[in-house]
């Protein structure tokens, strides 16, 4: 399964490719329905989908708004039922140097869900 959503001035990118084992949000996340935005993505992410032995998650966010903070988490939690099912997933929370907020939300996500981040410091990311 592939999914593909170009990033808007309000929404990430998203790339997924359950047959490579790979997900990826670049951009902003503050859609008027986050509910609705995110939706296709937590679709496509359940355990039954899940082919490979590993998932790689990217998440490269400037900027989340508090809808999309909880689907956020929704999607983390989905990624933690399907680490429980024997998979190994490979989470990368990137931020922008001195992006404190950014950073500590992740921190908080990894926390929350008991799940492992790799948090990778990068300059200008945001490009898609």
């Amino acid at each position: 399964m592939i999914y593909h959503k170009d990033p808007t001035r309000t929404t990430p990118g998203i790339d997924l490719n359950m047959e490579e084992g790979s997900v990826k949000l670049v951009g902003r996340s503050s859609p008027e329905n986050s509910v609705l935005f995110y939706s296709p993505l937590l679709d496509a992410l359940k355990l039954d989908n899940v082919t490979t032995p590993e998932l790689n998650v990217d998440i490269k966010l400037e900027y989340f708004n508090t809808s999309s903070s909880k689907c956020l988490y929704d999607l983390f939690k989905q990624l933690k039922q399907i680490e429980s099912s024997g998979k190994d997933i490979n989470i990368n929370w990137y931020y922008e140097p001195m992006d404190e907020d950014m950073f500590e939300a992740g921190e908080d996500y990894s926390e929350l869900l008991d799940l492992e981040f790799n948090f990778v410091e990068e300059e200008d990311f945001v490009d898609y």
